[in-house]
């Protein structure tokens, strides 16, 4: 049963999404304590089975996104299924689908048939491109959006192919914006007692990820080009070679500009003709660059960070995953639970905010197989009478 700790303790959330974007979503809310049904087809969640890694034949995708949820198992093409669809949708709080626009409608199971019955709900559609407009049927997932939304030309090395950031960043911050919108549409239900119809578009979350470039392109006209580590707007703002590997650097306020000079042993570039403003820097990056990285290449990143540190430089390593699972900061991020075909799982855990009570305070529990939690969610249904 689900636990009864956390913000949306008491909310029930229908969850027809699958894979990152509508899981992401889903995920978060129940994190936060709302019980989560999550509908699959007999042949389950296509996060199952991507991979690799997979653990204990579990792809480690559908493990990560899916804890604190239920696994029900219905076939929506049978008319027994949709029916027990049907009956959930009159008694849930939220509804969370990611299918094509249209096939909801078809099932009968779209905002407009369900809310006639259920006015507060609370519907989420999650696709590609949104469900109107001239790419409303068009398919997508995250690279594909990446390539759509103009993130793709501005990632990689200038003179390379184009290149996808390779963690699925739309599908995340497409399900963050679907979680905050949820979140929204309930607070206004609290003063109305009416629900909403939400249309969260992958693109349109591409679009809002990339504001800052867009609006530079919007000012000027000018598009950013890829610049491997660079910002664009900014120098130095990159990462940097040394002895044993590489270090990013932040040192393009004026007074860090110079800092960094005098730590480099440099001090003629600080009110050097092309170096003396950031702006100019942005202009002859790859000439300051290869002054810098001369500098930077002579000390091991150990050292290097140490003396940038000491001179007010905004500076880090470039860590592997391996540095990054290693360190202590990593540690308080993650969560563990124990998966009954799987073992141990450890995977990402609710932002900490520095406010527990926003979360169940239970452990987590882990991701389910493959209708679990038919039976229990199921049977209660056909007992009942059909709602009205």
């Amino acid at each position: 049963m689900p636990d009864n700790d956390g913000t949306l303790a008491g909310l029930q959330v229908i969850d027809f999404s699958q894979v990152a974007a509508g899981p992401t979503c889903t995920m978060m809310l129940a994190d936060r304590g709302a019980d989560v049904i999550k509908i699959e087809s007999p042949d389950g969640d296509l996060g199952r089975t991507l991979g690799p890694p997979f653990v204990a034949g579990h792809g480690t995708i559908f493990l990560s996104l899916n804890r604190n949820k239920r696994s029900v198992v219905l076939d929506l093409k049978s008319a027994r299924d949709l029916e027990l669809a049907r009956r959930l949708l009159q008694r849930a709080d939220i509804v969370v689908e990611s299918f094509r626009p249209g096939v909801m409608a078809r099932f009968g199971l779209d905002h407009a048939t369900v809310s006639a019955g259920n006015p507060r709900l609370v519907y989420c559609s999650i696709s590609a491109y949104g469900q109107h407009g001239p790419l409303s049927g068009r398919p997508g997932v995250d690279g594909i959006v990446q390539a759509t939304s103009g993130l793709m030309s501005i990632t990689g090395a200038a003179d390379g192919a184009p290149a996808k950031v390779q963690a699925p960043v739309i599908d995340m911050v497409t399900g963050f914006l679907a979680t905050t919108t949820i979140l929204d549409a309930l607070m206004a239900r609290q003063r109305t007692g009416r629900g909403a119809c939400l249309d969260i578009s992958m693109y349109a979350a591409a679009i809002q990820l990339q504001q800052m470039g867009l609006a530079s392109y919007l000012a000027s006209g000018d598009a950013p080009v890829a610049c491997g580590s660079a910002a664009p707007y900014s120098a130095p703002n990159e990462a940097f070679p040394t002895a044993d590997g590489w270090i990013m650097i932040a040192a393009y306020q004026p007074k860090r500009w110079a800092s960094i000079c005098r730590i480099l042993g440099v001090p003629q570039l600080i009110e050097h003709p092309l170096f003396r403003t950031s702006a100019l820097r942005v202009a002859h990056r790859g000439a300051m660059f290869e002054q810098l990285a001369a500098r930077t290449r002579r000390s091991g990143s150990a050292e290097l960070l140490a003396a940038l540190e000491a001179g007010d430089i905004i500076c880090g390593p470039v860590n592997t995953y391996a540095e990054v699972a290693a360190s202590p900061p990593f540690e308080a991020m993650t969560a563990s639970f124990h998966h009954p075909e799987s073992g141990e799982v450890r995977v990402i855990g609710p932002l900490r905010t520095g406010w527990a009570d926003a979360y169940r305070q239970a452990p987590p529990r882990p991701a389910p197989l493959l209708g679990e939690h038919t039976a229990e969610v199921v049977e209660p249904l056909l007992e009942a009478a059909p709602a009205s």
